[in-house]
């Protein structure tokens, strides 16, 4: 059998599947051949591939803005006591004016991929033989490629985390090889088929979304907020797709597929990194993944109570 988990796309909320996959990899046992993740599920793979959970546990609780972006293009005012995220317009026409092609930059963030994910760590990786595959998109090939660590170098390895970290046009664009690269989620937000094509027979997924829409967002007050609104629109059609998808390679290849997904709508602006926030986020995934490792059990045996009730009686 070989065991997958797969990551999802979703920015800051990627501290929740971090809880999820803590809950997972240290309560459940459970153990993985092959680790596929999408933007910031790419960010998370490494580590998570050699059990490395404390290590990035402190790296999503400790991550803010500064640690991101070198030219952040959003400005997070309080307004009644609630944060409201509005564009930065002195920082966008500063990159306009040094002919860059986005609206703001994320050269701290190639910074802190190197810094955290190590070229020992990407050796221990292979010597392991544990699979890291991370989803990017070729803007000018349109497609989708997955870049995996059995097929390429430690310094192409954090540049495609980075291109597939990359929210264009809000944060920087990868060019490489005479080819551009942005997100992978843009393409392939939940790379589930991907991992059934690469040999899995069961498969762990975190979806950082809810199951069921939870929200109507409100009108959009100008033109950087009308696209952020129409990005959110488009991911929100790809998951689902690859959602569907995914289930429907599962069920023709009689593979396993356990699905994971936000109980909650976390944030309506996942490139705000806020410690706090991602902290009670980290902390709720693994309570999210407790609280449904008990509803299973108690499906399968309901003569068995879950454990905090055991401790009750």
């Amino acid at each position: 059998m070989k065991k997958a988990l797969v990551i999802s796309g979703g920015g800051s909320k990627g501290a929740f599947a971090g809880g999820v996959a803590e809950f997972l990899m240290t309560r459940d046992l459970r153990q993985y051949d092959l680790f596929l993740g999408t933007s910031t599920g790419s960010l998370m793979v490494s580590h998570l591939a050699l059990g490395m959970l404390d290590e990035l546990k402190t790296l999503y609780t400790n991550v803010n803005q500064e640690s991101i972006f070198s030219n952040n293009p959003f400005v997070i005012k309080k307004v009644n006591g609630e944060k409201v995220v509005l564009i930065n317009h002195l920082n966008t026409l500063w990159n306009f004016i040094n002919g860059r092609k986005t609206f703001g930059e994320s050269k701290n963030l190639r910074k802190l991929i190197r810094e955290n994910v190590t070229r020992e760590m990407f050796e221990s990786i292979r010597q392991n033989n544990k699979e890291v595959v991370v989803t990017v998109s070729n803007l000018t090939a349109n497609q989708i490629e997955y870049k995996s660590s059995n097929d390429c170098s430690y310094e192409d390895f954090c540049d495609w985390i980075w291109g597939s970290c990359n929210y264009v046009p809000f944060m920087s664009l990868l060019e490489k090889d005479k080819q551009q690269y942005a997100d992978g989620g843009f393409g392939a937000l939940v790379p589930i088929r991907q991992a059934i094509l690469r040999g899995a027979t069961e498969i762990d997924a975190i979806i950082l979304e809810t199951e069921v829409t939870q929200i109507n967002r409100i009108p959009s007050k100008n033109p950087f907020s009308l696209l952020f609104d129409v990005f959110e629109f488009m991911l929100a059609h790809v998951e689902r797709h690859n959602i569907t998808i995914g289930k429907l390679a599962a069920n023709s290849k009689d593979v396993k597929l356990n699905l994971y997904y936000t109980p909650t709508v976390l944030t309506t602006n996942s490139l705000i990194f806020d410690q706090k926030l991602m902290t009670k986020w980290w902390e709720s995934g693994f309570e999210y993944a407790k609280s449904k490792r008990e509803e299973l059990m108690s499906e399968f045996r309901p003569d068995v109570l879950p454990n905090d009730e055991i401790e009750q009686v």
